[in-house]
């Protein structure tokens, strides 16, 4: 029996630049724990290798400081690490592979594979064809060669490759870096490790993307996991199973409020998040002063609670009631103006009139203006 961790796109580097200064090193720093946890797997498992697909770096040009750290974080498990470039991190003449290899930065167990050629581990059981990208992007299948690659037949072949399976992803990621749909079974391999996909992804039996071990987009695709791959011997089927080992959630949260339980019911959602949550918040629909005031009184607590909540209310119309209105306590020349814009309303030919529109929104810009005066209860009660 050998036994792989299978993880792949790691980006070490990356700055989450749009993301609050606060937060952003945090989000950074995670991406370096989570290589540590999986050192820390991979001795547990007492795997044979570690099968990194590519994009272990986020951009060429990390610092020699993290650099160093990525590598160092490493030392957790003492067996081989096997480690192609990716279209972030590609094997260039001069690449951030060729300065941690100049640096003396890589350790002896750590293999980075930067040229398509069959590496053989005899004593772990196994051969690797590694298809590195040597740019970032190609158009031509890099894992062809495997088909006529020769290997010991007494060993698992292995192939390593960071792509996009072509005609089974998303069209705007089933483009450059194409891989054959069926290249475990023309290549004779007993598993084909993938990276570039950011989720865990079942090609067949024996193709997988890993994901990403710490996830850094709002997509619900599976990422924050590394693959456990038992094969019993040359020719048998995988057995692959999934470990989770990333620290934040990266949820997205799309929400519509119409009535005052649905406000109620993302209140409550977003009560829920906590520490290890980063949340991307979208809520569309209509709702009153009172609730609007409830809904932006959670958005300030979750925020302080999250370790990320951005928010996007541009979708959530302010419609407000009767009530808000006798309750935002206008009187002269605003509570005119109020009249006005209310009676604009009741006149027009429909509610859903232009006119009518314009005096809708033009009340709910005052009515949010003078919430901000009003004390929840006080708007709610309607005194």
């Amino acid at each position: 029996m050998t036994r792989f961790l299978h993880t792949a796109d790691w980006q070490i580097g990356r700055q989450f630049a749009t993301f609050d200064p606060e937060h952003a090193p945090i989000l950074a720093e995670a991406r370096i724990a989570v290589v540590e946890r999986l050192a820390a797997l991979a001795t547990e498992h007492q795997v044979d290798a570690v099968l990194v697909a590519g994009d272990v770096f986020d951009v060429q040009t990390v610092s020699e400081r993290t650099l160093r750290r990525l590598f160092n974080a490493l030392a957790g498990y003492a067996g081989p690490w096997l480690m192609i470039p990716g279209n972030h991190d590609a094997a260039l003449a001069e690449s951030v592979w060729t300065r941690a290899q100049r640096l003396g930065a890589v350790p002896s167990n750590v293999h980075p594979l930067l040229a398509p050629d069959v590496r053989v581990f005899e004593d772990q059981g196994f051969a690797v064809l590694p298809a590195p990208l040597a740019q970032r992007h190609t158009y031509n299948d890099l894992t062809a060669w495997f088909d006529a690659a020769p290997t010991p037949s007494c060993l698992l072949r292995i192939g390593l490759a960071h792509g996009s399976v072509q005609g089974l992803l998303s069209e705007d990621i089933d483009s450059t870096n194409p891989i054959a749909p069926d290249r475990a079974s023309t290549a004779r391999l007993d598993y084909l490790a993938l990276g570039d996909w950011h989720g865990c992804k079942r090609i067949d039996a024996r193709t997988w993307y890993a994901g990403t071990p710490e996830p850094d987009r709002f997509k619900d695709n599976g990422a924050g996991h590394a693959l456990l791959v038992d094969i019993a011997a040359p020719g048998a089927e995988p057995q692959v199973r999934q470990l989770a080992v990333a620290q934040f959630r990266w949820q997205s949260i799309n929400a519509v409020v119409q009535i005052d339980s649905d406000a109620d019911a993302l209140t409550a959602q977003l009560d829920q998040l906590g520490a290890h949550d980063v949340a991307d918040l979208r809520v569309q629909g209509r709702i009153d002063v009172a609730g609007q005031q409830r809904l932006q009184a959670a958005i300030g607590r979750a925020e302080a609670r999250a370790r990320h909540l951005q928010a996007d209310l541009s979708g959530l119309r302010l419609v407000p009631t009767d009530e808000d209105i006798a309750g935002l306590q206008a009187d002269g020349y605003l509570a005119e103006v109020i009249q006005e814009l209310r009676a604009a309303q009741a006149h027009a030919d429909s509610p859903d009139s232009p006119e009518a529109r314009i005096a809708q929104d033009a009340l709910a810009l005052l009515a949010a203006e003078l919430s901000q005066r009003v004390p929840v209860a006080a708007t709610a009660e309607g005194t």
